[in-house]
């Protein structure tokens, strides 16, 4: 990105994780699917940036929350992490097909989701819009505002296309959803006056405040939380062993040292499932 004073995913904001240490656990890793235990290895898709879950480093490494924990349910069940830059509208499908084991980008567990794949939840994320600083939006009165997105998101999908209907409904202008190939992109648009606002995922909004240097704040508070979930295919018997590594990580502590690591503790969860979508 050319434009000045524009933020980038790879600031120098990686934390260096406190040792946490994780070991095989064979009663776990004995269950896994005999070709991944064969293999030694999860081929994970995964679409950054998408800061501070999954983005890349400045040598382009993917790194983040996500990848970190995933990391550790690896340690788990005695396998290492392939991580595939995937476009995030061709991750799902790979899964399905069979070519990816695990679908990692912040993936919203939804129903409507759940009828194609499964999801093994691991955090709790709301909407969150975003703001320039001395701006005053709000988010339930948008009509006519210009609202970055980034594509195939839950916010570019159904929350500002719902906003928007209920404009036009009650006879006002629409909302004017910009969309963009990455969170950046749509962060740099707002800095730059080009949108009124953004709407994302929780933790993601907060980075990317974090990293604005006061020229971005809030706009409304959190709403509409939904578990994060990695994708596997429907059925797949790699879901409750997946299940049952992130649960020995929260039960153990290791899942929140990672979390507050991150900054992204707010959203921790107690108990992970298989497709916990309430909505």
């Amino acid at each position: 990105m050319t434009a000045t004073g524009c933020v980038t995913n790879n600031e120098g904001l990686v934390p260096v994780l406190p040792p946490i240490e994780v070991q095989r656990v064979d009663a776990i890793a004995d269950q896994l699917p005999p070709a991944i235990a064969a293999s030694g290895r999860l081929r994970v898709g995964s679409n950054p940036p998408y800061a501070p879950n999954e983005f890349k480093d400045e040598n382009g490494t993917i790194v983040g929350f996500d990848v970190d924990l995933l990391e550790a349910v690896g340690a788990v069940l005695g396998l290492t992490l392939d991580v595939k830059e995937t476009d995030f509208d061709k991750i799902i499908p790979a899964v399905q097909a069979g070519t990816l084991d695990v679908g990692m980008s912040s993936f919203t567990d939804t129903l409507e989701r759940e009828k194609s794949v499964d999801f093994v939840t691991y955090y709790s994320a709301g909407v969150q819009w975003v703001q320039r600083a001395g701006d005053d939006v709000d988010p339930d009165n948008a009509c006519g505002l210009r609202v970055g997105v980034q594509t195939t998101t839950i916010e570019d999908i159904e929350e500002v296309p719902a906003k928007s209907e209920a404009c036009v409904a009650a006879g006002k202008p629409p909302i004017r959803k910009i969309k963009y190939d990455s969170q950046d992109d749509a962060a740099n648009a707002l800095i730059l006056g080009r949108v009124d606002a953004l709407s994302a995922d929780s933790p993601v909004t907060a980075y990317a405040i974090k990293r604005s240097n006061g020229r971005l704040v809030t706009a409304g508070g959190i709403y509409d939380a939904s578990p994060y979930g990695w994708v596997i295919a429907k059925g797949s018997p790699l879901g409750p062993v997946l299940q049952q590594a992130v649960q020995y990580l929260i039960d153990g502590g290791q899942y929140r040292a990672i979390a507050e690591a991150w900054g992204v503790e707010a959203g921790i969860i107690e108990t992970s499932v298989i497709n916990g979508a309430t909505q």
